[in-house]
């Protein structure tokens, strides 16, 4: 009913001859592709006193005094930057001193701007404080048509 299991291991397969057609051409590679961007961060205990510029993504939780232009900008619930701000997105849950000038800009309920805000689209959620002028950007109005000539009677 119970024996011993045997000390002999189990019988190994056979090795597999290789094949003797050609082998596959190899795959093609993937164009390459452009590596993921860091997203930059200024911690609760950084101050910064001057202008930050960049094409890439930053998130302040700490203090920036000056300027700030980067491609995103994400304001944290303990961000505070006293400056104007241009970006392509930004997003506030701390504080903004200073003009915010973006395409898109959101205002989330911890949100605090002090200054006129310019954008295409701006959406704000219940709870955010906005003290300054919102500014839609204006779209340059396309050439008059010009269907026909008119010519000057003598």
């Amino acid at each position: 009913m119970f024996s011993k299991p045997s000390k002999t291991p189990p019988p190994r397969p056979a090795p597999r001859a290789a094949p003797t057609s050609s082998a596959p051409p190899p795959l093609e590679q993937a164009p390459a592709r452009k590596p993921p961007s860091v997203v930059s961060v200024i911690g609760k205990d950084i101050t910064i006193e001057g202008g930050v510029t960049g094409e890439g993504e930053l998130h302040v939780d700490g203090l920036v005094r000056g300027d700030v232009r980067v491609g995103r900008l994400s304001d944290g619930d303990s961000g505070l930057i006293e400056g104007t701000v241009t970006a392509e997105l930004v997003e506030v849950r701390g504080k903004v001193v200073g003009s915010v000038t973006a395409k898109q800009i959101r205002l989330f309920a911890t949100a605090n701007v002090d200054g006129d805000i310019t954008h295409e689209q701006l959406a704000m959620e219940t709870g955010a404080c906005f003290q300054g002028r919102s500014l839609k950007f204006q779209r340059k109005a396309p050439p008059p048509r010009i269907i026909g000539t008119i010519e000057a009677a003598e």
